[in-house]
């Protein structure tokens, strides 16, 4: 008998201080960076997207590793990269935590519309509005002192 599994996450987190420091002309690179990361971790990489101060992965986690594991490399690979990359010069690192979610497969296309669209999406939204929104959508109650 085989084993199946599906762990679909979709993951937020933005930069120290929600500052606007990841340079869109160079966001290519840094999502390319990223997917190697992902790639290395035997994950799947659906989506990734975001703006100047946060960015949103849509990926299928291999069960080995655990989510905060994944983050904490995601987050320090990336980190230092973009700075010895000098391409996000005022970059000055993640911010503490992060989101992850986990999401229903019958929901993927929608999710990679969401994270593909989220230069559309932030002419309307701040940041700090779309998280509270997700947060409400996943059934999380946002602990204030991370709000502004």
């Amino acid at each position: 008998m085989s084993s199946y599994r599906q762990h679909l996450y979709h993951l937020v987190f933005r930069t120290k201080d929600s500052l606007p420091t990841i340079k869109q002309d160079h966001a290519n690179e840094l999502y390319a960076y990223i997917t190697g990361i992902v790639k290395h971790k035997n994950s799947h990489l659906y989506c990734i997207n975001g703006v100047e101060n946060h960015f949103h992965i849509l990926t299928d986690m291999h069960p080995s590793i655990a989510p905060a594991d994944f983050m904490r490399e995601v987050k320090v690979s990336s980190s230092l990269w973009m700075k010895s990359s000098r391409l996000f010069p005022t970059f000055k690192g993640w911010a503490v935590g992060y989101g992850s979610f986990t999401c229903s497969y019958v929901d993927l296309a929608r999710l990679i519309d969401y994270v593909k669209n989220q230069q559309d999406h932030h002419k309307k939204l701040t940041f700090e509005v779309e998280y509270r929104i997700l947060l409400h959508e996943y059934g999380i109650i946002p602990d204030e002192r991370y709000f502004p």
